[in-house]
């Protein structure tokens, strides 16, 4: 699959494109500086020479991708989504956007009640699919291919399909990809984030994380 990563040159993003990249799909970094992507490009490769790995701008990148992840702070979200939502019509958007607050470890709720995945959705419309993923993990580790993820992701949106779709990538990027329901239930996964991150405080980790037990 050719996947743009909107925001790659940050360290999820960047660490789930090299995970991607390992895994045989085509990665195209993008960012808001067409330089900025290229570069991030570069140093994909040097790590991952046999990569197919590109960098260029955000909509650039959205444009020749079949996927795209959004993967930006969220105060830049809804400008980054204005700048490529023509590029994103008939597309899956898979968001790891965690809002976070002054205190990011404590939960934040956004002024709409939503979950920024349910805005991201209310912004682009019936024409792009908006999944939500990757809320909960550590990017500390997501470059060293022989460490072993010991968490879950839940995967939240309309479309079992879709949700199938980031499941089957949680899996090339050596996660267990959980279905979680409707995208409206990325606003409990998304508030997640922050009690993980008090936990690394509390406790001095660096990459606290959920499993989901019962299942087979």
């Amino acid at each position: 699959m050719k996947i743009a990563i909107l925001g790659g040159t940050g360290d999820e993003g960047f660490g789930l494109g090299y995970r991607w990249a390992a895994a045989g799909h085509e990665i195209v970094i993008g960012s808001r500086k067409q330089e900025k992507g290229a570069k991030a490009a570069v140093d994909m490769k040097e790590r991952l020479p046999e990569g197919n790995i590109s960098g260029t701008d955000n909509l650039s990148a959205a444009q020749q991708a079949e996927l795209v992840v959004l993967s930006v702070p969220y105060w830049a979200q809804e400008g980054t989504l204005d700048s490529v939502k023509s590029a994103l019509e008939g597309k899956i958007l898979l968001t790891v956007v965690a809002p976070s607050g002054e205190k990011k470890s404590r939960v934040h709720h956004l002024e709409s009640g939503l979950s920024a995945a349910e805005e991201a959705q209310n912004q682009l419309g019936e024409a792009t699919r908006v999944v939500a993923a990757f809320q909960n993990i550590g990017a500390h580790h997501l470059l060293d291919l022989d460490h072993e993820m010991d968490c879950d992701v839940l995967v939240c949106g309309t479309k079992k399909a879709d949700k199938q779709v980031a499941i089957q990538l949680c899996e090339d990027a050596g996660l267990r990809g959980v279905n979680a329901g409707a995208l409206q239930n990325a606003r409990a996964v998304e508030e997640l984030t922050a009690v993980l991150i008090a936990i690394n405080i509390i406790h001095k980790v660096k990459s606290a994380g959920i499993r989901i037990t019962g299942l087979s």
